[in-house]
């Protein structure tokens, strides 16, 4: 989480995962990201308050970057950069 900026970022496309459970928001998100470039940002919005558990790990783990994360009654947004 070494990338994660103070300001949201400008971003290439969105998602938006409100209302659903895990694990809809991550999926929803990778089937948006593998349309995207390597360098493209997607922006996530969610409203599973285990979508920030999620989100961390998959970004770890598939290597992109989670460049800003923010919560804002009971909405959480992500902004990944595609590795």
């Amino acid at each position: 989480m070494a990338d994660v900026q103070d300001s949201p970022p400008a971003f290439d496309a969105e998602v938006d995962a409100s209302g659903l459970n895990c694990p809809m928001p991550l999926l929803k998100a990778k089937l948006e990201l593998n349309k995207l470039v390597s360098g493209n940002v997607l922006k996530v919005t969610a409203t599973d308050a285990g979508s920030q558990r999620d989100f961390r790990a998959f970004a770890t783990l598939a290597g992109h970057g989670l460049l800003h994360e923010e919560v804002q009654d009971g909405v959480y947004r992500y902004w990944l950069r595609k590795a």
